[in-house]
């Protein structure tokens, strides 16, 4: 079955994990994605070599592409890309700011020769910002959005969740808005300028604890494994482990003093009578609920928490997760064979996305080359 977006061609200057994460995206649903590399690839392709010596971050971000070599200060491969450009519907790009204005390549330029064409411009800061200039990563971004403030625990310090998410969350902030300037396209006829950083989705992320600190004078605390602002909500001990169990509401609590605690008469206490009654006295409530748990092992906990339909979470391992009987894996062939990865969460009529090959360095080059070789005029 064709992708929904089959005949979407799709041109790459990317690097790192945000624009990549996008592209893939959209080489999953059927466009034509064509990466463009420097002669040394991609620096993510040497992030590491976990994948039979190929980069976990260039696998996951990379399937389904075409590679071509350019070196965009020479006229001829600059002449080729803009080849490239008159027939594309999007343009993606991450590059340092300013990077593609001066190569006459920015999306100002862009729009204007090519009134269809999507431009979307990755940057670590928003323009007009005074961060605009900076080099931004994603621990760095991290940092700075105040979330590594409301990651780990007191003990621990600030802390950096444990994936690239500032890269992750723009990447598929990009997918989204690149997918309604395509519909809009579909109305209007004409392209558009998508702007985004890491640092306003990250911020944007922010939100909760933000307006917690803005109106209610509310410095959020680092909790670990705990939630901000649900309790019991949090990780307990069993006899052998622990275990992540989450009360959304009051019948659930209700039902949880009942059958779990054992203690009834904790659903009526005044000091636990409400979400926001449990979480002003969540040091007292946690201590109870542990002293109920802690005689359990994890096997009869969650045995108990499904029969009275209580939401919980072992906390796995990667080998846990390896084994983990809802974890879905596909397969993704690469110049090393065919490789496994966990798989793409959407699931259309029944089906998921068909992931396509990671390219090698240049592997389309030449291909890419004799095909735009002259513009579409010609």
């Amino acid at each position: 079955m064709p992708g929904a977006l089959e005949g979407i061609l799709v041109i790459a200057l990317e690097q790192a994990v945000a624009a990549p994460l996008a592209t893939s995206r959209l080489a999953d649903a059927g466009a034509r994605v064509i990466k463009l590399e420097r002669p040394e690839g991609d620096f993510a392709r040497g992030y590491d070599d976990h994948v039979r010596g190929l980069s976990s971050y260039f696998v996951w971000n990379n399937r389904g592409k075409e590679s071509c070599v350019v070196d965009l200060k020479g006229p001829e491969d600059l002449a080729l890309v803009e080849n490239m450009l008159a027939s594309a519907d999007v343009f993606i790009q991450n590059l340092a700011p300013g990077a593609t204005d001066r190569l006459g390549i920015g999306s100002k330029a862009l729009r204007e020769r090519y009134p269809r064409l999507i431009v979307c411009d990755i940057g670590g800061f928003a323009p007009g910002t005074p961060g605009y200039e900076r080099k931004a990563y994603d621990l760095l971004v991290q940092a700075e959005a105040g979330l590594a403030a409301v990651t780990g625990s007191e003990s621990s310090g600030p802390s950096r969740v444990g994936i690239s998410i500032s890269d992750v969350s723009t990447g598929q902030a990009a997918y989204a808005a690149i997918l309604e300037m395509l519909f809009q396209r579909t109305r209007t006829g004409k392209g558009a300028h998508i702007q985004l950083s890491l640092f306003d989705t990250m911020a944007e992320y922010m939100n909760v604890p933000y307006l917690g600190r803005r109106y209610a004078g509310k410095e959020p605390k680092r909790l670990g494994l705990a939630h901000p602002s649900i309790a019991p909500y949090g990780a307990f001990a069993t006899s052998d482990g622990a275990v992540l169990i989450s009360i959304q509401n009051d019948r659930e609590w209700h039902a949880f003093c009942q059958s779990v605690l054992k203690r009834e008469e904790l659903a009526s206490d005044s000091r636990f009578s409400s979400n926001i009654d449990r979480c002003n006295n969540r040091d007292t409530l946690d201590a109870i609920v542990q002293g109920a748990l802690r005689p359990f092992s994890s096997d009869d906990l969650c045995e108990l928490l499904d029969r009275v339909r209580i939401a919980y979470g072992r906390i796995s391992t990667m080998e846990d997760l390896m084994q983990h009987q809802s974890a879905t894996t596909a397969s993704v062939a690469t110049s090393v064979g065919d490789v496994e990865v966990l798989a793409p969460p959407v699931i259309i009529d029944g089906h998921r996305a068909v992931l396509g090959r990671v390219p090698e360095i240049g592997e389309h080059t030449v291909g890419l080359r004799a095909q735009f070789a002259h513009t579409a005029s010609e």
